[in-house]
């Protein structure tokens, strides 16, 4: 490994950090989910977040940024993919039911579900373009430097997913007290994560 990637480590963890743990969609729909769910039926959702994105990022470092820039209209139709879907999605946890003595209703995300997400989020876009434009170098080993961006988001990503979906699951002790609780929140959830999409395509 080249010195200069040595200095790229710190700065690219802290930018990981600091992505992955700040609110977004996949962060307010894990807390949605783990309040809904629990955490154990988060977990598939969990591991697609946090195996989906860094596959994303070697993706777009391979260079399907550049495909993006030689069919503007792919990335456009992607675009407004995400903005109905997270519409959808909004519209799915706001009118979500509440438990029947204590046992969900509905299913959380799963792994493929999650994972196939991250391609029409966003903030994961913004994250993925971003590090890889910012902490690849143009003489380096840019494959090595990848697949290290992508290694140090995978080891990141897990652990600000799983404190968003335990957040969700302390939550849900006082939401599960009255339906009409976890009905508010889904209802906040919803609007956030509306919010983020004006967010992000505003």
């Amino acid at each position: 490994m080249q010195a200069t990637t040595y200095a790229l480590l710190l700065p690219i963890m802290v930018f990981a950090l600091g992505t992955s743990i700040t609110p977004g969609p996949n962060n307010l729909m894990l807390t949605a989910s783990g309040a809904n769910f629990g955490f154990r039926r988060t977990v598939p959702h969990l591991l697609g977040v946090a195996i989906g994105f860094p596959v994303m990022v070697i993706a777009v470092g391979l260079g399907l940024a550049s495909l993006f820039e030689r069919l503007p209209r792919l990335h456009e139709l992607m675009k407004y993919a995400g903005i109905v879907y997270l519409l959808w999605l909004s519209f799915k946890i706001a009118t979500a039911k509440p438990m029947r003595e204590g046992k969900p209703i509905g299913k959380s995300l799963k792994f493929l579900q999650a994972a196939a997400f991250q391609w029409i989020n966003p903030k994961a876009w913004t994250m993925a373009l971003s590090a890889v434009a910012t902490y690849t170098t143009v003489r380096g080993n840019v494959l090595g430097e990848i697949l290290i961006i992508a290694a140090i988001f995978a080891i990141v990503s897990f652990p600000c997913a799983a404190l968003w979906t335990g957040f969700g699951v302390a939550l849900q002790q006082v939401l599960t007290r009255r339906p009409a609780y976890l009905r508010g929140f889904n209802f906040l959830m919803a609007l956030l994560l509306v919010a983020s999409v004006s967010i992000f395509f505003g």
